[in-house]
């Protein structure tokens, strides 16, 4: 197939959105087909290409407060320029919001099947960063954008539902991969444990951006827990605020390369605090290291956490509960033992292969449903 990927987000930024485009056009590569990125040019420093294929760069802005997250602002006539030079089968538009609407607009006037890749939560997203008037606006935007689309994919059955709800049509699911080699429970360092808690504590941590949708100042129930020592991996606009809220944590900043799965397998348990996540990848990824897992039970999370078998979801909101769920974990090592196998047995399957050759399915469901829309 031919495949024109539209994403609002591209290296050199380093995001789910990001990062599952990077594995698409590689698994696209490893089967024989073509692909074309349409990606924010972030200040210039986009590549060229990737996976042998090429990069289209576009003009780019940024959200208000976090400049370190571009979206394309190019054209309904650039697009359509390039997309009519390459002849895509189907536009792939990830998190879909300026740059992908005009994609998904311009496919949809051209007679091209796109699917549309739902992957944050803009609206919600929003209201962390003190534009709550701008909600309604961005579900408006988000539902025309994706009733134009020829389908919809969601990360989860949580978010599909929430899709649903606001009136999108055609919603599919999506889930994502994980790297079972690069993240393993051999990974785990006992070096690198013992700088990180000297005294024997357990370690518990959490990896991701350190921005306001990600709610890390949560982890502050945590703080005086004890026998634990707090790990902080990442980083981002409130890494300032953090260490201040957070005194007792060690903050490692952001990891990559080899570095990342061995703090990650090296941890006790992982909390992932945020109530925004569509999917929450490191979650995934901490499953797969063999670390137990607690998160809200909102979004993602839900279909990733076997709750009282790979970890536990708390209500969102309700601190107590996380604390308590830490705490049972770090002070039974006999259940987290049993929890950390668990972890890893719950990825097995969940291959990027497998995962993108199902969006291939997708991509080719995608052409026959558009196909017959035609004939009709």
């Amino acid at each position: 197939m031919r495949v024109a990927i539209v994403t609002e987000s591209f290296l050199p930024s380093v995001n789910g959105v990001a990062h599952s485009v990077m594995r698409v056009l590689e698994h696209l590569r490893d089967t024989g087909h073509q692909a074309l990125v349409i990606a924010p040019s972030s200040g210039g420093q986009a590549p060229s290409s990737y996976a042998g294929f090429p990069v289209v760069a576009a003009p780019s802005g940024t959200f208000p407060g976090y400049p370190d997250l571009p979206f394309g602002v190019t054209t309904s006539l650039r697009l359509e320029t390039v997309l009519a030079d390459f002849q895509p089968d189907v536009v792939h538009a990830a998190a879909p919001i300026s740059m992908g609407h005009k994609a998904v607009t311009v496919a949809h006037r051209m007679g091209i099947p796109s699917v549309a890749v739902y992957q944050t939560e803009y609206a919600s997203f929003a209201t962390r960063y003190w534009i709550g008037p701008a909600q309604s606006f961005i579900w408006r935007r988000v539902r025309n954008t994706h009733s134009l689309a020829t389908m919809t994919l969601a990360p989860s059955s949580y978010t599909r539902q929430v899709l649903i709800n606001r009136g999108i049509p055609r919603v599919g699911m999506w889930g994502r991969g994980v790297d079972a080699v690069r993240f393993s429970p051999g990974r785990r360092d006992e070096e690198l444990r013992r700088r990180l808690a000297p005294g024997g504590e357990r370690i518990v941590g959490y990896v991701g951006r350190l921005a306001p949708e990600k709610q890390v100042e949560d982890l502050r129930v945590l703080a005086d827990l004890p026998g634990t020592r707090l790990v902080v991996i990442g980083d981002g606009p409130r890494r300032p605020e953090l260490e201040a809220e957070l005194p007792g944590a060690v903050f490692l900043g952001q990891l990559t390369g080899d570095d990342l799965p061995r703090a990650m397998a090296s941890l006790d348990v992982f909390v992932h605090p945020g109530e925004m996540e569509t999917f929450c990848q490191s979650v995934q990824e901490a499953l797969a290291s063999g670390v137990p897992a607690i998160a809200p039970a909102r979004g993602g999370p839900i279909d990733l956490i076997d709750p009282s078998h790979t970890g536990w979801l708390y209500p969102a909101g309700d601190l107590a509960t996380l604390r308590s769920q830490v705490q049972d974990l770090v002070g039974d090592e006999r259940k987290r033992l049993a929890f950390s196998r668990a972890a890893r047995e719950s990825v097995r399957g969940r291959t990027w292969s497998a995962v993108c050759e199902r969006l291939v399915g997708h991509y080719r469901a995608a052409v026959e449903a558009h196909r017959l829309q035609q004939v009709v």
